[in-house]
């Protein structure tokens, strides 16, 4: 990471200017929060950071970067820890949260008595990292509302040594605080849209819930992260394709508005008859993008027009000449690599998804069994290449499964 620290003020904001116009072309928040992280790292040379936003009076966790514990650019099952802070004075994030204060720490472990904060040593004892300084900065937007709050840990000088952070830091990442709030709520809004989209699917068809879309749609993202550095995809390449797959493929499904009530609905095995219809939600989702304006609609319409096609063929709908005549035909069906890579992605995540959930005519599966189903259907359902990617990061397959856990209601 290249540090400006140390430049002239004038150096100083135009690197917030260019960070902040990097934020501007993302949309999902997660993309956001990894960029917001990263931008204000280089800034101000910090080992380490994370993000909590507001959600439901409490500061949630949302995301976490340490140069220190984890590789650059790879996953990690950190990242989906579910927990979450009280807005309260007696946490540090708590305290600026609710105060809306910047606070600079030098030491974290020389805190003076009389402040109403301490620093929690949980996570140093767990990882053996040491937290010394941080810059704890609230993320507030132009009217003055905060969304969340951003912590950065150890400033770090030339040597590689923790040092207390600069005034440069304490006096302009404020400033890109603000811009980040703004994004912030920007991929909130995104994420939100996509979600009551897949409501009215959810109406239709009680297995689509919420909870099933972000996990296949985090799952995707991973999965497809680690696909790339195997592949050595270029890493600007690698971050921009993962927020867009990361909201596509939680659009895989949005097809099935179009499909009767009865097929949806059925608690039994289909007839062949309805299971011809049923195949026709890839269309129905894949003409709901249509007039694309955006890679992101590109890339919605291959996923849900294209995630039940299988490597080694045999999928559907097949190739189908002409999205916008009334006369729409099934085709051959695709196979290998006609089969566009986030719906490959994507159709591996949403049976991994569809096999360990419970359903009301199905237990979930165990996962040694669903493993096992996936090996075996290696090169003929799926993409060895995605499959080989899903193994290697199936600890974070996990924590993203246990961090979006179907509601009890």
């Amino acid at each position: 990471m290249h540090s400006i620290i140390g430049s002239k003020p004038d150096q100083m904001v135009v690197g917030i200017l260019k960070a902040t116009e990097e934020l501007n072309r993302l949309k999902d928040v997660d993309a956001i929060l990894d960029r917001i992280l990263y931008e204000a790292r280089r800034l101000s040379n910090a080992d380490a950071g994370s993000i909590f936003l507001i959600k439901k009076g409490q500061l949630q966790f949302s995301y976490v970067h340490n140069d220190t514990l984890f590789k650059e650019d790879e996953g990690n099952a950190e990242l989906y820890v579910d927990f979450s802070v009280p807005i309260t004075e007696k946490s540090i994030v708590g305290y600026s949260a609710m105060t809306g204060e910047l606070l600079v720490i030098d030491d974290a472990y020389q805190i003076p008595d009389n402040l109403p904060y301490n620093f929690n040593p949980g996570f140093d004892q767990k990882s053996g990292y040491k937290t010394t300084s941080i810059l704890t900065i609230p993320l507030k937007t132009i009217d003055d509302k905060v969304v969340g709050v951003m912590q950065l840990i150890n400033a770090l000088n030339e040597r590689g040594t923790p040092v207390a952070f600069s005034k440069e830091s304490q006096l302009y990442l404020p400033l890109f605080a603000t811009n980040a709030s703004i994004a912030i709520e920007r991929g909130i809004m995104n994420r939100e849209l996509i979600l009551r989209m897949m409501k009215m699917a959810e109406l239709k068809d009680p297995t689509e819930t919420g909870a099933h879309v972000l996990r296949v749609g985090t799952y995707s993202a991973e999965i497809y992260m680690r696909w790339a550095k195997n592949n050595h995809i270029e890493k600007k390449e690698m971050k921009r394709t993962r927020d867009l797959i990361r909201l596509a493929s939680m659009l895989h499904d949005v097809g099935k508005v179009g499909i009767s009530d009865f097929i949806l609905k059925k608690p039994g095995k289909l007839t062949d008859e309805e299971y011809s219809v049923m195949k026709w939600h890839t269309v129905f989702g894949a003409q709901l993008f249509i007039n694309t304006t955006s890679k992101l609609d590109e890339m919605s319409r291959d996923i849900a027009l294209c995630h039940h096609e299988k490597w080694a063929g045999g999928g559907y709908p097949g190739k189908v000449p002409d999205l916008m005549t009334q006369k729409i035909m099934m085709g051959q069906p695709l196979k290998g690599e006609e089969i566009p890579l986030p719906a490959r992605i994507t159709a591996l995540a949403d049976v991994f998804d569809a096999l360990t959930s419970s359903r009301s005519y199905k237990e979930a599966w165990p996962d040694d069994k669903v493993l096992a189903t996936i090996e075996k259907d290696s090169g003929t359902h799926f993409d060895p290449g995605v499959v080989e990617a899903f193994f290697q990061i199936f600890d974070i397959i996990k924590a993203i499964r246990d961090q979006y856990k179907e509601s009890k209601s």
